[in-house]
C-alpha cells in the first residue's frame, strides 16, 4: 500500500510539472524574463513558505538551528539546480513542450540518478551507494545501462528535431512553437538536464532538516517541505539575478506599465504556472516519504513529467505537418527514454 501511495503522489507531482508551462502560453505582452520571474516568485518563495508554515511546526527554528555546513551545501545544490531550472524554461521556449521536455528531462533523469553516487565515490558515506559500488553490483550495472539507453533516446529525439526543422516552413514552426530553434534548444537542454538533477541531491543534502521536522512532530509525509525552502532559495537567487539582468538589458521592466496589456490576466496565469510548478515537489516529497529518495522516486517522477508534457505537445499540435518518418523517429526516441527510466528503477530496486 505504501508503494502504491508513493506512485500516486509521484504521478500527481509529475502531471503538475508536465503541465506548469501551459498557463505561460496564455500570457500576452510580457517578455519571457518578466513572466518567468513573476511566476517564479510563487514557485520558489511564496508557495514553499506557505506549504512549510501549514505542515511543519516551527520550521523556521529548524532551519535556524541546522548546522551551517548543511544549509550552505543544500543552498549550493539549489543554486546549481536553479541554473538548470532557468535553462529548462528556455529549452521549452525553443523546442516546445514535447521535444523540449523529452530532451531536458531525459538528461535530468539520467544525471539525477548518477550525481549522488558520483559524490559518494569522492566522499564515501556509510549506507550510501557510490558509482564504484554500482559498477560492481548487478543492480548498479542495470542503472548505468539505463543511463546509456537514456542518452541514446535523447540522441534519437534530437535527430527527430533536426528532421522536423528541415521539413517545416518558418510559418509552420511558429504555429506550434513560436521561437523554435533546434541548435539553441539542444544546447540549453543539455545544460538544463545536467544541472536540474542537482535538486535530487539537494533533498539528500538537507535530509537532517527533514528528519528534525519529524522529531518535532511533523507528519513524515510532509517532512521535505522544510528542506525545499533552503533548496529553493538557491533557485530563487539564480533566476532573480538572471531575469533582472535581462529586464534591464532588454528594457522590459516596464512591461507592467504598457498600455493595452492584460496585466491582471498575465499575473493570474503566471502565478498559476508558478504554483503548479511547486506542486511537483510538494507531491514529490510525499512520494519520497513512501518510496525513499533513491533513483526509483526520481525516475518515476521524471517519467510522468515526460509523458504529460508529450500529451500537451500533441494537444498543441507541435508535430503537425511533419512526415510519418519524423514522427516515428521521435516516438522511438521517446520510447528509449521511457525504457531507460524503468531500467534505472529496476536496477535501483535490485
Amino acid at each position: 500500500m505504501q508503494v502504491l501511495l508513493g506512485i500516486i503522489y509521484h504521478t500527481i507531482g509529475g502531471i503538475s510539472s508536465g503541465s506548469f508551462y501551459m498557463p505561460y502560453n496564455k500570457v500576452k505582452g510580457w517578455a519571457w524574463e518578466v513572466f518567468w520571474l513573476f511566476g517564479g516568485l510563487f514557485s520558489w518563495l511564496f508557495a514553499p513558505f506557505i506549504a512549510a508554515w501549514i505542515t511543519i511546526p516551527h520550521f523556521s527554528d529548524i532551519i535556524a538551528q541546522t548546522d551551517g555546513t548543511v544549509k550552505n551545501f543544500t543552498y549550493l545544490m539549489g543554486l546549481l539546480w536553479g541554473i538548470g531550472g532557468l535553462t529548462y524554461g528556455l529549452g521549452v521556449r525553443y523546442l516546445g513542450m514535447s521535444l523540449g521536455n523529452s530532451v531536458v528531462l531525459g538528461f535530468c533523469s539520467a544525471f539525477g540518478a548518477l550525481v549522488p553516487s558520483v559524490y559518494y565515490a569522492v566522499n564515501p558515506t556509510p549506507g550510501k551507494t557510490s558509482v564504484v559500488d554500482m559498477v560492481q553490483h548487478p543492480g548498479g550495472q542495470l542503472v548505468l545501462l539505463g543511463v546509456a539507453v537514456c542518452l541514446a533516446g535523447i540522441a534519437v529525439t534530437g535527430r527527430a528535431g533536426m528532421m522536423k526543422e528541415k521539413e517545416l516552413t518558418a510559418e509552420q514552426k511558429a504555429g506550434s512553437v513560436q521561437e523554435f530553434s533546434l541548435v539553441k534548444g539542444l544546447i540549453i537542454a543539455v545544460i538544463s538536464g545536467i544541472l536540474s538533477s542537482f535538486f535530487n541531491f539537494g533533498i539528500e543534502a538537507g535530509k537532517t532538516m527533514a528528519e528534525q521536522a519529524v522529531v518535532q512532530g511533523a507528519n513524515p509525509l510532509f517532512q521535505n517541505n522544510v528542506t525545499y525552502i533552503v533548496v529553493l532559495w538557491g533557485g530563487l537567487t539564480t533566476n532573480l539575478l538572471w531575469c533582472t539582468y535581462l529586464m534591464f538589458k532588454n528594457r522590459t521592466l516596464g512591461n507592467f506599465l504598457k498600455p493595452n496589456t492584460p496585466n491582471g490576466r498575465n499575473a493570474l496565469f503566471s502565478a498559476a504556472a508558478g504554483i503548479l510548478w511547486f506542486l511537483q515537489f510538494f507531491f514529490y516529497g510525499m512520494g519520497e516519504s513512501k518510496l525513499g529518495n533513491g533513483a526509483s522516486s526520481w525516475i518515476l517522477h521524471m517519467a510522468t513529467i515526460i509523458l504529460t508534457a508529450n500529451l500537451w505537445g500533441l494537444y498543441l499540435k507541435e508535430w503537425k505537418g511533419v512526415s510519418g518518418a519524423t514522427f516515428r523517429t521521435f516516438l522511438v526516441g521517446l520510447g528509449l527514454i521511457m525504457v531507460s527510466i524503468f531500467l534505472v528503477g529496476i536496477g535501483n530496486a535490485l
